[in-house]
């Protein structure tokens, strides 16, 4: 409504209903910052983790692949690692948390199978390949969690955004014309009863 709205009884209800709509939209607009909140904590608590244990698998990974390749030689563990399948299992879907789309990674682990033959190898490689494997199961886990992280951090700013404009403009708006246009309504009441008092002493 035009905060210059003329002072009617039927604007004053108008104006009455705007401001507790507003105020409806920011009690809306406060619960679903605190859930997205409280959902991002809680990714930002599974990233630390899975980051964690990327570090550490990362570390003993190399060790292995460094010991494979100081036992077999570099170009030999580049052919073997050239003969392992792609893995194409991972799938995205996404879900819904408060309207905020965030993505959904499902990843089902096969069994390892063998591309080279075992009597060539030594027990590193395999130790390696099992440490790579577990950093990419743990990868695809920190992706999925990072990303909705991200996306949840985009909504609450928005959502914070709009919560403040209802906050700090449009429901100090609305209640300055309330108050406006119930004032002008009295005045123009007292006015009123007191025409009618001069009207009907002027008739005795």
């Amino acid at each position: 409504m035009n905060p210059n709205t003329f002072p009617t009884k039927g604007n004053l209800i108008l104006a009455k209903n705007s401001l507790a709509l507003a105020s409806q939209g920011y009690e809306l607009m406060d619960k679903k910052r605190n859930i997205l909140l409280r959902e991002l904590m809680g990714l930002i608590d599974q990233a630390k983790g899975i980051q964690s244990e990327i570090d550490s698998t990362y570390t003993a990974a190399y060790a292995a692949l460094q010991k494979a390749n100081i036992e077999l030689g570099i170009g030999y563990v580049q052919e073997l690692a050239s003969a392992v399948p792609v893995d194409d299992s991972i799938q995205i879907k996404a879900r819904s948390i408060m309207g905020t789309e965030i993505p959904l990674v499902r990843h089902e682990p096969s069994p390892m199978q063998l591309t080279y033959a075992c009597y060539s190898t030594r027990e590193s490689l395999d130790e390696a390949r099992l440490h790579f494997e577990k950093v990419k199961d743990l990868t695809i886990k920190l992706s999925m969690v990072e990303n909705s992280a991200y996306r949840l951090a985009s909504s609450i700013r928005k959502t914070q955004k709009r919560a403040n404009a209802l906050k700090n403009i449009t429901i100090p708006t609305y209640q300055t014309l309330v108050t406006n246009i119930s004032n002008a309504l009295e005045e123009k009441d007292r006015e009123e009863f007191t025409r009618l008092k001069v009207i009907k002493r002027s008739k005795q």
